[in-house]
C-alpha cells in the first residue's frame, strides 16, 4: 500500500463524512456547508496528487489503476446527488454527467479486454475541474456567487458531452473492431 493508493483511499473513506456533513439541516448555521466543501476539496487534492505522485516515482499499481478513477467518481456522484437532494441542480443534469461516466468507464473495459489502455483527454481533464468547483461553489452556496456557479455548471455540462464525443470519436475502432 504505497503513498498514491493510501491517498485514493483516503478520498473513499472522506465521502460518507463528506455526504454527512453536506445533508446535515444545521438551520441557518453555515457551519456544516463549509465542513463538506473543505472535506470535498480535501478529497479533490488527493485525486490530483496520488496521479502525480505515483507516475512520477513510478508507483503504478494494479489497485491504483483500478480504484483512483473508481474513488473519483464515487466522490462526484456522491456530490450530485446530494446536491440534487438539496434541490441545488436539476436531476436531468446528474443523468447527464453520471451516464458519461459509466458509458466512458464500460468503453475503457471493452478497451482493456483488447489490451489498449484510454487515457484520460484534456476534454476530461478540463470536464474534471469545472464539476469540481461546481460542486464547491454550490455547496457553500453563497448567492453572490450564483451566476459563477451555474457559469461553471453548464461549462462543466457542456465539457462532460464534449469529452464523451471526444472519447468516442478518436477510439471508436475499440467499439467497432478496426472498422469503419
Amino acid at each position: 500500500m504505497n503513498l498514491p493508493n493510501k491517498l485514493t483511499v483516503l478520498r473513499v473513506i472522506l465521502i460518507p463524512f463528506f455526504v454527512a456533513a453536506v445533508l446535515f439541516d444545521e438551520g441557518d448555521s453555515q457551519i456544516f456547508r463549509y465542513l463538506a466543501a473543505s472535506i470535498f476539496i480535501v478529497a479533490s487534492l488527493t485525486d490530483m496528487l496520488d496521479g502525480k505522485i505515483a507516475r512520477k516515482y513510478n508507483l503504478v499499481t494494479n489497485f491504483g489503476k483500478f480504484m483512483d478513477p473508481l474513488a473519483d467518481k464515487l466522490l462526484v456522484c456522491a456530490a450530485l446527488i446530494c446536491l440534487v437532494e438539496l434541490e441545488q441542480l436539476p436531476a436531468w443534469m446528474v443523468i447527464v454527467i453520471v451516464s458519461r461516466e459509466f458509458i466512458i468507464s464500460g468503453f475503457r473495459l471493452v478497451a482493456a479486454e483488447q489490451g489498449i489502455v484510454i487515457a484520460a483527454s484534456y476534454w476530461g481533464k478540463f470536464k474534471t475541474t469545472f464539476q469540481m468547483i461546481a460542486i464547491i461553489l454550490m455547496i457553500v452556496d453563497l448567492r453572490v456567487l450564483n451566476p459563477a456557479t451555474w457559469l461553471c455548471t453548464w461549462i462543466a455540462l457542456i465539457l462532460t458531452v464534449v469529452s464523451l464525443v471526444d472519447y468516442i470519436q478518436k477510439n471508436h475502432k475499440v467499439l467497432t473492431g478496426g472498422q469503419m
